[in-house]
């Protein structure tokens, strides 16, 4: 049974010029101890995605239109609000993705550490800050001992995402979300983080949902990919898969964007155009209109996940039609 089966969410943003379809009929699972990365383009629906299974979509103007979020036996979308609280931050964990905005600048590191175990552990606040102390040094940051007292501005880019993911393993959940979280930083401090998400996720079997644009992250992290655009799953498939047998053509022009994939001296691939609006219906394909392959096929049948192998999908009419 997976520790998280999503099915059929739709999340959508009703404003004034219109309604934005941001998640629009996605569904998958995660196992236990399984790592799985979410990639596509800004606007994709990724971050939606997570906010709407942690209860984080403002509303108004977001609304979950339908869906179920099962974790564990309890659905994250429709549970009573203490019932949602009493998990999130204890059994899930989520790494946002600007830690300068995500911690209080008001508050010491040490106050905001210390407050998921006030809260679902009911311990002093002296075993609290042990704890913390203990965590922010596990997480490599230089004495902790005196900087757990700092401000977040007394620390840098890399070190506040540290405190971040200090914060959101100190209760040992048993699911992480990572959205974005290495997205600003440089590629030695990226390193270092996903080397200790690594490290975090062996010690303590847990799950994680990594939220990244970057392929390559993903390749060495995690088990299984979800490609989402325009709010929905183009193709998933276990990681080997999805890199040396990619189906969707989407897919394989994220893949042609790596830049280290490409010849020496020649023009960096891009994908033409722009994602599209998503707060106007799209008749068929949402990728057609970008997509070198696209045929009268793709512009008025409506694509939907096809299995075409053990634990691989994808929503390409014309692979399914076996033209591609």
């Amino acid at each position: 049974m997976p520790l998280l089966k999503v099915t059929d969410l739709r999340t959508h943003f009703h404003t004034r010029s219109g309604v934005y379809r941001a998640v629009d009929g996605i569904s998958f699972h995660l196992d236990r101890g399984e790592t799985l990365g979410i990639v596509g383009e800004s606007g994709s629906g990724k971050s939606v995605t997570v906010h709407s299974l942690m209860g984080l979509v403002p509303r108004p103007p977001g609304r979950i239109e339908s869906g179920s979020a099962i974790f564990d036996g309890v659905d994250l979308l429709n549970c009573p609000p203490a019932t949602l609280r009493s998990i999130r931050g204890k059994r899930i964990s989520m790494i946002f993705q600007d830690p300068m905005t995500s911690l209080n600048p008001y508050l010491r590191v040490s106050e905001q550490l210390i407050e998921p175990l006030l809260i679902h552990e009911k311990i002093t606040k002296a075993d609290a800050l042990k704890r913390a102390l203990s965590m922010l040094e596990e997480v490599g940051i230089n004495d902790a001992a005196k900087r757990i007292h700092y401000y977040p501005h007394e620390f840098s880019g890399g070190m506040r995402q540290r405190v971040m993911i200090a914060m959101a393993l100190i209760t040992k959940p048993e699911l992480l979300i990572a959205d974005e979280p290495t997205t600003a930083l440089d590629v030695t401090v990226q390193a270092q983080i996903l080397d200790l998400i690594k490290k975090m996720r062996r010690e303590a079997g847990m799950a994680v949902i990594f939220i990244t644009h970057d392929l390559g992250v993903v390749s060495g992290l995690c088990d299984r990919v979800l490609v989402m655009y325009a709010g929905r799953i183009v193709e998933t498939a276990d990681i080997r898969t999805l890199f040396y047998q990619p189906k969707h053509p989407y897919t394989r022009a994220l893949q042609r964007s790596i830049p280290s994939t490409q010849p020496k001296g020649a023009e960096l691939f891009t994908i033409p155009g722009m994602p599209p609006d998503i707060s106007k219906p799209i008749v068929g394909c949402a990728f057609a209109p970008r997509c070198e392959h696209a045929a009268d096929l793709c512009r008025s049948g409506v694509p939907e996940l096809v299995p075409i192998a053990n634990d691989h999908e994808q929503a390409c009419l014309r692979v399914q039609a076996g033209e591609l």
